[in-house]
């Protein structure tokens, strides 16, 4: 398939979903299709590190459930996201098996990759803000911060040190040290 035949349409989840499996991620907000390819090991690295930090959190404050990409994300009519990690709650309150069974994004998480930056930063962040998603962050490697978005927001709060984690319904704030992240991830 050539690629002005993938940006001259309007496209949708399903489009996405029938799209053939090679290696790369695919996602559509409002008709425009995201094409990412791999993330390199460090991006997994960053995924996984944080997974295990929120992990027990998100389960000991019934926060919904955390899971991460490729897991689709249909929490606008017509657009499909796939963030790195997410913690969603369902409609039922019952396990998430389908992208139609989240009821809301507690939080989204994207690390950055050189061919995403813009991206997460530009047209993925303000998807998430206009749907509502109480948290986005944006882990950036390069820089070793967080940058923490909240719907309605001009800026980002950018973190460097601690990013202390307090989403409705917990009981207990979750305090990150991002330094000790940070040095983990990238192994100094």
């Amino acid at each position: 398939m050539a690629m002005p035949d993938l940006v001259e349409r309007y496209w949708t989840a399903e489009d996405v979903r029938a799209l053939p499996e090679d290696g790369n991620r695919y996602e559509c907000i409002d008709g425009a299709l995201l094409v990412t390819p791999s993330p390199s090991y460090n991006h997994g690295y960053a995924v996984e590190f944080l997974r295990k930090r929120l992990s027990e959190f998100v389960e000991r404050n019934s926060l919904g459930q955390l899971l991460y990409a490729p897991s689709d994300v249909e929490i606008v009519a017509g657009s499909m996201v796939q963030p790195d990690l997410f913690v969603a709650r369902s409609v039922s309150g019952a396990r998430i098996r389908l992208a139609s069974d989240i009821a809301e994004l507690v939080l989204a998480v994207e690390v950055l990759s050189l061919s995403t930056a813009s991206r997460d930063r530009g047209v993925k962040r303000r998807f998430y803000q206009r749907a509502g998603v109480a948290e986005y962050w944006i882990v950036d490697l390069e820089d070793r911060r967080v940058e923490r978005w909240m719907p309605g927001s001009e800026c980002a709060e950018l973190l460097s040190y601690a990013l202390a984690w307090s989403p409705r319904g917990a009981l207990e704030i979750l305090e990150l040290d991002l330094v000790a992240y940070f040095a983990e991830v990238l192994d100094d």
